[in-house]
């Protein structure tokens, strides 16, 4: 679910008025400093703040979280709820062009990554697919060499990559068909992500 609404989230961003990536900082990085070298300054500490909000988020998640392996019971609720009321924000921002929606959305998505950093020994990351397609290449690799393979972590990377591709194809679609409201859609799942763990929580403390 979070990889499908961070999909849907960086293509509504590319799409619209200023064509910026907010899931991921190595292309915005070089953006920025392809920007310095035509001395656009403007563009480029732009740029920046996009990446810088990216950070923040990260860094509330690990106010909230405190550890990034992860584990039942932990505040992943109270971080999703704040990263639903940040992409609903966003929508309004973008729904009104303004850039502020850009910021807001990168803060929501550098918080969803840092909230769940490792799973049964994986690097797990919700918002981009580098490290995903360079594990399953050297799996791949492995598999060719005949060596074993850890088919659940294959699994989990595999339903990652296609999460984040459908939910970028579906958010293209929703934004053709709707316009700017379409961030709705990611904010909706996330906050029902939210929902939903509390929920699990509390039955699970019940139980």
């Amino acid at each position: 679910m979070l990889a499908f609404s961070a999909g849907a989230i960086n293509a509504m961003a590319l799409l619209t008025f200023t064509n910026n990536a907010v899931s991921h900082v190595t292309g915005t990085i070089t953006q920025a400093m392809t920007a310095l070298t035509v001395e656009s300054h403007h563009a480029s500490y732009y740029l920046l703040s996009i990446v810088g909000c990216f950070f923040l988020g990260a860094v509330t998640s690990g106010m909230i979280i405190h550890n990034e392996a992860l584990r039942l019971g932990r505040s992943y609720g109270t971080a999703l709820f704040i990263e639903a009321v940040v992409l609903f924000a966003a929508t309004y921002y973008f729904y009104h062009h303004k850039m502020t929606g850009e910021l807001l959305a990168s803060f929501a998505c550098g918080l969803q990554n840092a909230m769940i950093a490792t799973y049964s020994g994986s690097v797990i990351r919700t918002t981009h697919l580098t490290g995903i397609v360079s594990d399953l290449g050297a799996a791949l690799g492995h598999m060719i060499s005949r060596r074993a393979l850890n088919l659940p972590q294959l699994v989990m990377q595999g339903s990652i990559l296609l999460a984040f591709s459908a939910g970028a194809f579906v958010g293209a679609k929703m934004l053709n068909i709707v316009g700017m409201v379409a961030l709705l859609l990611p904010a909706t799942i996330v906050l029902c992500a939210s929902i939903g763990y509390m929920l699990m929580l509390r039955r699970h403390k019940t139980s």
